[in-house]
C-alpha cells in the first residue's frame, strides 16, 4: 500500500466507468478506464469505493483504513470521523470503526477497554444490515464484525459469544460466497474460520459449534488464505493485503505450527511498509515463535516510534523474552517496562516468572522466590502463558542447567543449548521431572539440527520417564517422534506415536498437543 500513500488524501477527481462481471472464473472485476493517461495501479486502490453508492470505500476510507494497519489509530479514528460527518450514510463507516476497536484492543489487552467497548457492536451492526442488500459489502462487513469480536472475546473468556459470532460470521460469509462468486474477499474470512475451527482441540468451543454443523477444514482454510495471498497484489482488493498476510502468518505460527511459518511471513510482510508497526510486531513475533531470535530483536528494536503510534505494551515483553532466550540479563527492564505500561490481562505472570530465572541464574535464591510470589498472586490466568507460569511456580524451582538449555533452544540457539546440556548429568538429577526433560530437552536440539535418529532416541526415553507427569515433555516427544517418523515415511511408527501423545491425559498443553497428533492422524489417512 506504500506506493499509493500520498495518493489518497482526495476522492477520486476523474470519471471512470466500471465493468463487473460476476461470472466464477473470473477473479476480480473487469475495468475500462477513459483516462489512458492515469496509471492503472492508482485507479485500483479507488475500485472499492465507487461500485456501491451506501458502501463507499472512498480514498478517505481506504486512507483510514491504512492507517489503522499501521496502527495509527488516532489519525484513523479523525478519518473515519470525517468520513462520518461528510457522509452519515456511507455504511463502510461502522466497519472501519470496529477495525479501530479491534486494534485498540489487540494492543491495550485491556477488559475495562473491552467492556467499554462491545458495546458498539450492536448499533454497527443495524446501520450496515438496513443498507444496500445487493452490496457484497453488507455481509461481508457484518461478518467481519462479528469474527473481529469473536477473537476479542476469547482473549477475554467469553467463549459462549465467540462461538456465536464465529457461527454468524460464517453464516454470512457462505450466504455472501454464493450470492458474490467473485467478491473474494469472502475469503479471508473463511480461511481464516476453517484454519482455526479446522485446528480447534476438544473442549467447548468446538462442540458448541459442531451441534450448528460448524466443524472446518485446515487444510482448506490455509489453501484459501494462501491463493488470496498471492492474488491480492495483482488485483482490485490489493489494499486488503495486510489484512490477509496479519491473519494467514498468526494461522501458519499458532494454528498449524507450520515449519514454513517464518519464510512464509517474511516474504509475505516484505511488501508492507516499513511505516507499518502491525509488520514489525509481525515479524518479530514469528520469528521469535521460530527461533529466529537475533531477528526478533533486530525488528523490535527497529521498529517505528512516536506519538501517532498505538501504545504496544506487549512489545517490550517480547524484546524481555528475546533477550532472555540469549541469556542476555538485560531482558528485565524490558519485562519491568511492560510490567509498569501494562493495562491488560496476559503475560503479567509470565513476566514474574523471567524475572524470577533471572535471579535464579544469578544465583539469588531469595530473589527468585520474592518474584515466585509474584507470579503467584499478580495478573490473570486467561492466557496459556501465564497458566504455565503460574503452573511452573507451584511446581518448584527448576534445574538451572535444564533452564539455560530451554531458554537458548527457544532462541534458536541449538548447538549453545547442547553445550549446556552436556555440562548436565543425568545421574544428577533426582526429580523424575527433571529426567525427563533432560531428554525431552536432548531430543528437541538434536532434531533441530537435523540429527533424527539421536532425536528419535532422547524421545522415547522423555516418553518412557513421563508418562504419568503433570509436565508435557513425554506428550510432546511423543508427538515430535510421530513428525519425525513420517518424514522417515514409517508410517506405522508414526501412527503409533501419535496415539501415545493423545492417550496421555492431564498434562500441560494436553489440548494443543492432542489437537496436534490428531491432526497429523488425519493427514496419514
Amino acid at each position: 500500500m506504500t506506493k499509493f500513500k500520498d495518493k489518497v488524501k482526495h476522492r477520486w477527481p476523474y470519471r471512470v466507468i466500471v465493468h463487473l462481471n460476476y461470472r466464477k472464473q473470473n477473479f476480480m472485476p473487469q475495468i475500462k478506464i477513459l483516462n489512458s493517461k492515469l496509471s492503472l495501479a492508482v485507479l485500483l486502490l479507488f475500485l472499492p469505493g465507487p461500485l456501491f453508492a451506501k458502501f463507499d470505500f472512498n480514498a478517505n476510507c481506504l486512507k483510514a483504513y491504512q492507517l489503522v494497519f499501521e496502527l495509527k489509530l488516532n489519525a484513523a479514528r479523525q478519518m473515519i470521523t470525517a468520513e462520518k460527518k461528510m457522509n452519515p450514510d456511507n455504511a463502510i463507516v461502522p466497519l472501519l470503526e470496529n477495525y479501530a476497536d479491534f486494534f485498540q484492543l489487540l494492543t491495550s489487552d485491556s477488559k475495562e477497554d473491552f467492556n467499554r467497548l462491545k458495546g458498539n457492536k450492536s448499533a454497527r451492526l443495524d446501520q450496515i444490515s438496513d443498507d444496500d442488500a445487493k452490496s457484497p459489502y453488507n455481509l461481508y462487513a457484518q461478518a467481519e464484525i462479528n469474527l473481529q469480536w469473536a477473537l476479542i472475546r476469547g482473549r477475554f473468556g467469553e467463549q459462549f459469544n465467540a462461538a456465536m459470532e464465529i457461527k454468524k460470521a460464517n453464516s454470512y460469509l457462505q450466504e455472501n460466497a454464493k450470492k458474490f462468486p467473485a467478491f473474494h474477499l469472502n475469503l479471508k474470512g473463511l480461511g481464516l474460520i476453517n484454519a482455526v475451527l479446522g485446528s480447534l482441540p476438544d473442549g467447548f468451543m468446538k462442540n458448541t459449534l459442531s451441534t450448528f454443523g460448524i466443524k472446518g477444514n485446515t487444510k482448506s482454510g490455509l489453501a484459501m488464505m494462501q491463493k488470496l495471498a498471492d492474488a491480492l497484489p495483482k488485483s482490485t482488493y490489493e489494499p486488503f493485503y495486510e489484512e490477509v498476510i496479519f491473519y494467514y502468518s498468526f494461522v501458519l505460527t499458532d494454528v498449524t505450527h507450520s515449519e514454513n511459518a517464518y519464510a512464509e511471513t517474511m516474504k509475505y510482510a516484505a511488501r508492507i511498509s516499513d511505516a507499518s508497526l502491525l509488520k514489525s510486531y509481525l515479524k518479530a513475533y514469528v520469528s521469535a515463535k521460530r527461533g529466529h531470535n537475533e531477528e526478533a530483536i533486530k525488528t523490535l528494536a527497529e521498529r517505528p516510534s512516536g506519538s501517532q503510534y498505538q501504545a504496544f505494551p506487549y512489545l517490550d515483553y517480547l524484546m524481555g523474552v528475546a533477550r532472555l532466550n540469549k541469556l542476555d540479563f538485560s531482558a528485565a527492564n524490558y519485562f519491568n517496562k511492560f510490567l509498569q505500561g501494562n493495562k491488560g490481562v496476559s503475560y503479567v505472570k509470565d513476566s514474574y516468572l523471567h524475572l524470577a530465572w533471572m535471579e535464579l541464574l544469578s544465583g539469588d535464591g531469595k530473589g527468585y522466590q520474592l518474584y515466585a510470589e509474584k507470579v503467584k498472586s499478580a495478573g490473570y490466568t486467561l492466557h496459556e502463558r501465564d497458566k504455565q507460569a503460574l503452573s511452573e511456580v507451584m511446581s518448584g524451582a527448576p534445574n538451572t542447567g535444564l533452564l539455560k538449555a530451554r531458554l537458548l533452544f527457544d532462541g534458536g540457539y541449538y548447538s549453545k543449548s547442547l553445550e549446556v546440556l552436556s555440562g548436565v548429568k543425568e545421574a544428577e538429577l533426582g526429580q523424575l521431572k527433571d529426567k525427563t526433560e533432560y531428554h525431552y530437552r536432548l531430543g528437541r536440539n538434536n532434531e533441530e539440527l537435523g540429527k533424527l535418529d539421536e532425536a528419535l532416541e532422547h524421545y522415547q526415553k522423555a516418553v518412557q520417564y513421563g508418562k504419568g507427569l503433570k509436565a508435557y515433555f513425554a506428550a510432546n516427544s511423543a508427538l515430535f517422534m510421530g513428525k519425525i517418523y513420517m518424514k522417515k515415511k514409517n508410517f506405522g511408527q508414526a501412527k503409533a506415536s501419535f496415539n501415545t501423545a493423545i492417550n496421555m491425559k492431564g498434562h500441560q498443553y494436553e489440548n494443543s498437543i492432542e489437537s496436534q497428533a490428531r491432526d497429523s492422524l488425519k493427514r496419514l489417512n
